[in-house]
């Protein structure tokens, strides 16, 4: 019997760091930004949200941050467009979520790589989940019963390893992800959104600036 081979054509890398920050930055970022998570979420009354964070907030703690989150950014950046270049988080909010709080489904908007810094252990209830997108070229009729096996090729959603305090996640902003109900104890991450310096098409540049 002939040998076959499969491809996996046009993944969406997801990049996971563990341990990025200790124990002693994640507890200075809880200290420094929790207090003024105040704002209450549209969707789920056990999650709130600090305002969004620029360079003028807690100048020393949120730089010291962004040089140690750079060159993952960068790294995951040059997979998106084949090319290693400077990169800037242009936004950063704390979310606190105690048990019972949700993240309802959404993606990031006019940015290209979005974060989650983890400032908490993180029940497995509430692992963050990707899902595809909706609508697409995928079929029309599926085959989704208990005898079906789930692969990378047909699944719908995505969970990864469950994140502990101080892990980094990376993705493309674009990819729709949630949050489910937290069974679990208060739940605390960094989010964020990165933009590169330029992008290039043959010589049609666009720039982004602060």
């Amino acid at each position: 019997m002939a040998e076959s081979q499969v491809f996996a054509l046009f993944p969406t890398p997801v990049m996971r760091v563990e341990q990025v920050i200790d124990a002693a930055q994640v507890q200075a970022l809880r200290d420094g930004l929790l207090g003024d998570a105040a704002l209450a979420n549209h969707h789920s009354q056990e999650l709130q949200h600090t305002r969004i964070l620029g360079p003028g907030d807690q100048p020393e703690l949120l730089q010291q941050l962004a040089q140690r989150l750079g060159p993952h950014i960068v790294e995951l950046g040059s997979l998106l467009f084949g090319e290693k270049q400077q990169w800037g988080i242009k936004e950063m909010w704390v979310n606190a979520m105690h048990t019972g709080g949700r993240q309802a489904v959404h993606n990031h908007a006019n940015c290209f790589i979005s974060g989650v810094l983890y400032l908490s252990d993180c029940d497995a209830s509430a692992n963050t989940v990707f899902m595809r997108n909706l609508g697409g070229r995928d079929y029309v009729f599926g085959n989704t019963h208990a005898g079906a096996a789930v692969g990378p090729f047909n699944a719908d959603k995505w969970i990864g390893p469950p994140p502990a305090a101080g892990d980094l996640l990376l993705f493309p902003s674009y990819l729709l992800h949630e949050v489910p109900v937290n069974r679990g104890g208060p739940r605390v991450t960094l989010a964020f959104n990165a933009i590169p310096q330029r992008l290039d098409a043959w010589g049609y540049s666009i720039s982004f600036s602060s």
